[in-house]
């Protein structure tokens, strides 16, 4: 099996599945709990979550455990824009995020808040000076995702944190997920970002596991209310088994960063050089450093994107549509439709999303059933 399907999750390491393992069999008390077994276990969810401050520079309190990057995203907007409803309701994203930003965005609009939406290029990019524009007096968020889960696009963090000095009052969100162990950790936890979202599932932890960071003095309202968990922020029985399972697979994949983003970018560079010799392909995602090293997205003009996910399947080769959010739903990529890409051509794109496991060898193999296909389609059309 040849697996390039690392964006929508990846297969959990063996090591971080034991540590899961052992923190299950022999620290189950709760951590709320005064007696010993609680202390136990307060301890090691402490533990984990200084690991992980450490491995991104910031502070151990800044640091929350959610259940993902879904329940991370719907807090920092939801929660920001009731914490900060007195100030404004005017919020700023793009149109090219994850639905749980998106949607979250629109369910708001219906309680009475103003949405802008910042177009993008044709590199799927926003431009600053329509962030610029876009800032009002009684805007209190902008929630950027750090890099474009269907293209791999990666947004100007860096621009946006400088312009966002100048309105301090403004919430800076950026949704991470696609981004953790990508080589670009400095841009996302520069000093002007409030608030980052991460999904522990994208890099071999377990699923239903991710935390946000969220940066001292800012203060967002509580979604999961109860009994105060999460310094009373995120109510809710910690998951201390997956949380001490994170910690290593946040450890281990940052130990693997650089190696692992070379060989992703010779993968996504060979396979790249190769189909884009056939006439009928269009890649979206280009081999320059404004995009991820992990995300290939391309298509076969006149070949649905579930029918070229289905024939590599045959071979053994798991690629996706452009997200496996909407995969399932067989409409176009709303990337690709924010940037003006007709119909026929975005609904014939597929992704490959390389992770630290795959291999050149891999890279070959799939040149090699991707011409055997190409051939098969080109016949049929």
């Amino acid at each position: 099996m040849i697996y390039f399907d690392n964006s929508a999750t990846t297969q959990a390491l063996p090591e971080v599945v034991d540590t899961y393992d052992k923190v299950s069999k022999s620290i189950w008390g709760n951590p709320s709990s005064l007696h010993n077994f609680g202390e136990q276990a307060f301890n090691l969810l402490e533990q984990s979550r200084k690991q992980i401050a450490d491995l991104l520079h910031v502070h151990a309190d800044e640091i929350y455990f959610t259940s993902g990057g879904t329940e991370g995203d719907n807090w920092v907007v939801k929660g920001t824009a009731i914490q900060k409803r007195e100030y404004g309701k005017h919020l700023i994203t793009t149109a090219v995020e994850h639905p749980a930003i998106h949607n979250s965005m629109e369910q708001l609009k219906q309680l009475g808040y103003e949405v802008t939406y910042l177009p993008v290029d044709d590199e799927g990019r926003i431009s600053i000076d329509d962030l610029k524009k876009a800032i009002r007096p009684d805007t209190t968020l902008v929630s950027i995702m750090a890099v474009n889960n269907e293209i791999g696009t990666i947004q100007p963090i860096e621009e946006a944190a400088e312009l966002l000095k100048k309105y301090p009052k403004i919430h800076f969100h950026i949704d991470a997920v696609q981004g953790i162990g990508k080589g670009i950790q400095e841009k996302i936890f520069n000093e002007r970002v409030d608030f980052v979202t991460i999904s522990g599932h994208k890099f071999h932890a377990p699923r239903g596991i991710g935390f946000i960071y969220g940066r001292r003095g800012r203060r967002i309202a509580q979604l999961m209310n109860g009994g105060g968990q999460e310094k009373n922020q995120r109510s809710g029985t910690e998951n201390l088994p997956a949380v001490a399972a994170m910690a290593k697979a946040l450890r281990l994949l940052l130990e693997k960063e650089p190696k692992a983003n070379e060989t992703e970018h010779q993968i996504k560079q060979l396979i790249s050089d190769h189909i884009s010799k056939f006439d009928k392909i269009t890649i979206f995602s280009k081999n320059t450093d404004q995009f991820a090293p992990h995300i290939l997205c391309f298509a076969i003009k006149g070949v649905r994107g579930e029918t070229i996910v289905h024939a590599f399947e045959k071979y053994g080769i798991y690629i996706s549509t452009t997200s496996a959010c909407s995969s399932k739903k067989h409409v176009a990529s709303s990337t690709l439709t924010a940037m003006h890409v007709p119909e026929d051509v975005s609904t014939s794109a597929v992704r490959i999303s390389l992770g630290d496991q795959n291999t050149l060898d891999e890279a070959k193999e799939f040149i090699k059933v991707f011409d055997q296909l190409y051939e098969e389609f080109d016949k049929l059309s």
